[in-house]
């Protein structure tokens, strides 16, 4: 009999069947080192393989220097929420190698460049060691300098798809796709990823179960991330002004805007633009831009995060009372203060929903994926100008900055809402015009634009007190009469916003309600719950305020855990003020560590709140 002891390594491997289409990948490399270009062109070749994927890049707030990690999870049941762990590992970086293989599974991958001359001390992963330097120096003699460290990230990605078996001719697309057909750069980058390929091929005999197998689970879908979908959705409902400061994780918004904008909308005859984006001096600046804009009829937006949104309080609270259209963009991150500017979070609930000075409340809408965030830039336009009011769009660097899969956009087959604006001839034929009255019940009075050809047409927008015919007053029955037809405004509201959606299982007793990117954890977790014999509801909300479908459904279950990525519960705080009746039905699962959040996390704390 033997007496050889086996491996922790070769227990986990000994009969694993291949692991196909089911893990997830940590590459940890430098940021400013181009590592970018790799994992997107990784990215886009598995998506293409008809594979459901999902890309998260975890980078520091400075321009070089420091760890960036960026997550793939390649999943052949569609799920996109990160994972609490990760099966293979790409050690880029050498200041983190050592905490990076610390928390790489038991039986993954550990890729990293042979000139580091590591200790590979863990006896239960697969070490791959790739000969970085002399693989570029052999592929690509002439790369200049400067471009050296961008170049060698190719190795990786070359080895990555022989042990993983990525299709080449993917890979090969996904460069094209990147770099826009430019052959230089495509052939340079291309010439490494073959080198290390075969490297691969001849020197890394396969000792692990993951592989990847072509499915077409992504067949017609398209990859993008949630800036990019917003900016286009904002251009498909007709945005004719932007105004913006630059701020992480937002600035990326306007920029795929100016893009969109200047391919789609110039003048046939002129080719002039037919649209403004202007830089302001900071945020306060960009939103008085914006309320002017939308004062004058045009349909105007900004896009920015927490500390920008703060910033611009005091016109937000102008726009509220004084009712003028606009849209803001409030692509939310890690705070309080500077806080993580390139974490993630959900952070700025309250503080938006409440944003202003005294009584007020604003229209909140949660784009869950970059299909909705196309639909809500255009829907924002008519939320604005049909309820006369800002709308906060609170999407958040999870979806703004990363990848995900949608299928195609619908183009908007609706007419443009531009809500109840009277021209000359609706003035004339009324014989009067009182902007802030309410003939129609609904909170929403009738308003005229600048320049309507009528002497009876002109009003003062007044962000102080005023009567009906906007004339200032500091009459208490004006003031109460203002705000009561502000409150019946907001009712209207809560059915003309987007509408929960609700999911439900037979026989379930608990309820979840979760909102915007949370709902890929959500989704996930819910299957993991029932395997644990655990049935929930769900309903996801897409919008603030609420309304009778939430009261509903809190109303049939005797526990409603509010699943949100902040510190505090801050949903969970508004649904409780909304219905004090139900407030003790409300358990608020709440996390925030700057990272998505993950479905094993949301499934151990539902599972210790129902023992």
């Amino acid at each position: 009999m033997s007496n050889v002891q086996s491996s922790p390594l070769e227990e986990l491997l000994d009969g694993q069947t291949p692991i196909v289409n089911d893990f997830q990948i940590m590459i940890a490399t430098v940021n400013g080192s181009g590592s970018q270009t790799a994992n997107t062109v990784l990215l886009r070749a598995m998506f293409r393989m008809g594979i459901p994927v999902s890309g998260k890049n975890i980078f520091p707030s400075n321009i070089q220097g420091l760890p960036t990690w960026y997550t793939i999870r390649v999943s052949k049941d569609g799920y996109i929420a990160r994972r609490e762990d990760y099966n293979i590992l790409v050690a880029m970086n050498r200041d983190t190698i050592g905490e990076d293989i610390k928390y790489l599974a038991p039986g993954g991958i550990c890729f990293y460049p042979e000139e580091w001359k590591i200790r590979e001390d863990r006896d239960d992963i697969v070490y791959y060691a790739m000969p970085v330097k002399a693989l570029v120096k052999e592929a690509a003699p002439d790369t200049p300098s400067k471009l050296v460290d961008y170049v060698a990230n190719m190795v990786y990605v070359g080895a990555m798809t022989t042990i993983l078996n990525i299709s080449l001719d993917e890979i090969a697309f996904g460069l094209d796709y990147h770099f826009g057909g430019k052959e230089k750069p495509i052939n340079m980058n291309m010439a490494v990823v073959r080198a290390a390929y075969e490297w691969a091929q001849d020197n890394l005999p396969k000792r692990d179960p993951f592989t990847v197998e072509p499915m077409d689970k992504t067949e017609g879908m398209l990859l993008l991330d949630g800036n990019s979908a917003g900016a286009l959705g904002s251009v498909f409902g007709g945005v004719q002004m932007i105004a913006w400061y630059p701020i992480t994780p937002s600035t990326s918004m306007v920029d795929a805007a100016r893009d969109y904008l200047s391919k789609l909308r110039q003048d046939p005859e002129t080719g002039q633009a037919t649209y403004a984006v202007v830089q302001a001096e900071d945020e306060i600046g960009a939103i008085g831009m914006v309320i002017g804009a939308g004062w004058a009829g045009a349909r105007a937006m900004t896009s920015t995060s927490g500390p920008g949104v703060s910033l611009m309080t005091e016109f937000a609270g102008l726009a509220y009372y004084a009712e003028v259209p606009a849209v803001i963009w409030n692509v939310q991150r890690m705070g309080p203060s500077t806080g993580l500017p390139t974490r993630t979070a959900q952070g700025d609930i309250l503080s938006t929903y409440f944003l202003g000075h005294g009584d007020t409340r604003h229209i909140m809408l949660f784009p869950r994926d970059v299909f909705e965030a196309f639909e809500c830039g255009w829907k924002a336009f008519d939320l604005a100008e049909r309820l006369q009011t800002l709308i906060f769009v609170m999407s958040d660097l999870e979806l703004g900055m990363n990848a995900w899969m949608s299928p195609p956009f619908e183009y908007p087959e609706v007419p443009m809402d531009r809500g109840k604006v009277l021209d000359a001839n609706a003035v004339e034929a009324a014989g009067r015009f009182a902007r802030y009255e309410d003939p129609d019940g609904d909170g929403i009075g009738y308003r005229t634009l600048p320049g309507t050809d009528h002497p009876l047409a002109g009003y003062f927008a007044r962000g102080t007190g005023h009567n009906p015919q906007a004339v200032y007053s500091e009459r208490p029955d004006d003031w109460v009469e203002n705000m009561e037809r502000l409150a019946r405004k907001f009712e209207t509201t809560r059915d003309m916003v987007p509408q929960p959606v609700i999911d439900t299982m037979d026989e379930a007793e608990i309820g979840i309600i979760a909102y915007g990117t949370t709902d890929a954890c959500v989704f996930e977790a819910r299957d993991q719950l029932l395997a644990e014999d655990v049935k929930t509801d769900y309903l996801r909300l897409r919008a603030l305020p609420l309304n009778d479908t939430t009261r509903s459904f809190i109303e049939q279950h005797d526990r409603v855990y509010v699943v949100e990525n902040n510190f505090d519960g801050q949903m969970a705080s508004i649904i409780q003020m909304e219905y004090p009746e139900l407030a003790t039905r409300i358990i608020s699962l709440a996390h925030s560590d700057g990272l998505p959040l993950a479905a094993t996390w949301l499934t151990g704390a539902v599972l210790e709140q129902e023992q």
